[in-house]
């Protein structure tokens, strides 16, 4: 099928200061439905979505008032969960899908979902949260999970002490709990690498630092990574932990599952999806430990298992290789968001 598709996102996607799974997912989207002859039109719009204010709001209007009549407008749920005037205004005109990388679970959210055709997420967890809290028509939603690219296996050290998080330095990304629950583990012997952006959440990136500061050189804090820097990071990691407090998916999972790396992860959202566990055979080895998010003993528990038990290691980094043939491609991304894409004539004819 040869189509137009006008994709709308958060100014700032290819910014590698501030590196989101959201962002790479964006993008690759758009490039796999580019290779499948569609005609992808790209736009970033400037605010601070998801609180966008007037004149961020005007753009929006403007941009989807530019678009012609019948055409097709993939919306990052970022911007669109943050305007659903600017998307009611154009309903009967334009075939809109909604891409939701995380719900934002407010009113104008609401308003928005009620106002497009379709709406795709990025895990089966996330359609039943839906479901269930805003009462969707299920075929309006459809999912579409974030895929993996093949890696290289890393190299694991004997005693697994590198460990590696990703993310945001934020209480939302759970390093909070991180911090108290290796305060715990003084008495093993480990090293973390920290990962990502720090202005997201200044006052616990301070935190962080001043930890690291004061860790003699166990806490390493190196700001966002991208391509060959972040690969390098993973590839030389035992354990990547995700203390996350809200997680639609986790592509960080998948990244290091993708190189055979297991994983100590919050059982939140879908987690357990992106890990392979979700649907896991009764007495199947798992490929990571799941945690309740925030709970420090819990964390510090299952790091120091990690840790100290290495028939544990052995048992993780087993099955975590074996996850790794499993994990979903872009391409079958980019063809889910393609049927999405396709059914929005069918949803609009029915509307």
């Amino acid at each position: 099928m040869s189509d137009r598709v006008h994709v709308v996102m958060p100014a700032g996607v290819r910014d590698p200061a501030r590196p989101s799974g959201g962002n790479v997912y964006d993008l690759r989207v758009c490039a796999g439905l580019a290779a499948r002859e569609w005609s992808v039109r790209e736009y970033e719009v400037v605010g601070a979505w998801p609180h966008p204010d007037d004149a961020a709001l005007s753009a929006l209007s403007g941009l989807l008032e530019s678009v012609p009549n019948g055409d097709i407008v993939l919306v990052d749920g970022l911007v669109g969960s943050a305007a659903p005037k600017a998307l009611a205004a154009h309903t009967d005109r334009l075939r809109i899908v909604l891409l939701m990388h995380m719900p934002l679970d407010h009113e104008r959210e609401v308003q928005a979902l009620g106002a497009v055709d379709v709406v795709i997420v990025t895990s089966s967890w996330t359609k039943r949260w839906l479901l269930d809290a805003y009462r969707l028509d299920a075929a309006r939603v459809r999912v579409a999970v974030p895929g993996t690219d093949p890696a290289t296996l890393a190299l694991p050290s004997e005693d697994g002490r590198r460990l590696l998080v990703v993310g945001p330095v934020s209480v939302g990304k759970g390093h909070d709990t991180l911090m108290a629950a290796l305060e715990r583990l003084v008495d093993l012997d480990w090293q973390l690498d920290c990962v990502g952006s720090l202005d997201v959440d200044p006052a616990t990136a301070e935190q962080v630092v001043e930890w690291a500061s004061r860790s003699g050189g166990r806490v390493r804090v190196h700001g966002p990574m991208v391509g060959p820097r972040l690969d390098a990071a993973y590839a030389s990691a035992d354990l990547v932990v995700h203390p996350s407090r809200a997680e639609t998916y986790g592509m960080v999972l998948s990244e290091a599952l993708a190189r055979g790396i297991p994983v100590v992860a919050s059982d939140v959202g879908g987690t357990s999806e992106a890990l392979g566990m979700a649907d896991r055979v009764r007495g199947a080895e798992a490929s990571g430990l799941l945690v309740a998010p925030g709970d420090v003993d819990a964390l510090a528990a299952a790091l120091r298992l990690w840790l100290s038990d290495a028939d544990a290691r052995r048992r993780l980094r087993a099955a975590a290789r074996e996850r790794r043939g499993d994990l979903p491609s872009w391409d079958a991304t980019v063809v889910a968001v393609h049927d999405a894409l396709c059914s929005t004539a069918l949803v609009g004819a029915q509307r």
